[in-house]
């Protein structure tokens, strides 16, 4: 028995080729991601998949901490908000 490679798209697929008409970004994230309104609309953030609230339950302290910097180990990030050398 042969495999068979099916030719034809589906027409998802070719819907999905499409070029997007997505209105440019006027906003920027918390994570400093630039996202287009639909992109932001077409999350279902009640999915029991996406976590809405991340930071939920997280002690203050923790929320200020530049993970940011590429210099150095988010170990040694930790370290230096913990003595205050942020």
């Amino acid at each position: 028995m042969t495999a068979t490679k099916d030719t034809k798209a589906k027409s998802d697929d070719k819907e999905l080729a499409n070029k997007d008409n997505l209105t440019p970004a006027t906003d920027v994230a918390a994570s400093g991601a630039i996202v287009e309104p639909e992109i932001l609309e077409g999350i279902d953030t009640s999915h029991p998949a996406v976590d809405a609230n991340p930071r939920a339950e997280v002690p203050k302290q923790s929320n200020q901490i530049d993970f940011n910097d590429p210099t150095i180990s988010q170990e040694e990030a930790v370290e230096r908000n913990l003595k205050g050398d942020d």
